[in-house]
């Protein structure tokens, strides 16, 4: 299977490259214009994670469920969801 990472839409490579800058941001990475080979892995997943963050968040809830029969007896249920815009 072929990766297809190339940029389609004229000017996304620029806000592509803004939102990455917006995201070192705040996880306080600092980038420059170009080649980053300084960045250690932790700080290149940094920056990568806060990008994934920012652009699908997932919500996750978790709760006890107590067994209507088994009585003392409980299950832990959990319910992860993604939302994506």
């Amino acid at each position: 299977m072929k990766s297809n990472n190339s940029i389609n839409v004229p000017g996304a490579k620029q806000a592509m490259e803004q939102f990455k800058m917006q995201a070192a941001s705040e996880v306080g990475v600092n980038l420059t214009n170009g080649y980053n080979g300084h960045l250690t892995s932790r700080e290149a997943g940094s920056v990568g994670g806060q990008m994934v963050k920012k652009n699908c968040s997932i919500r996750t809830m978790r709760f006890d469920r107590h067994n209507r029969i088994a009585v003392g007896h409980s299950q832990s249920v959990q319910y992860i969801a993604g939302i994506e815009i």
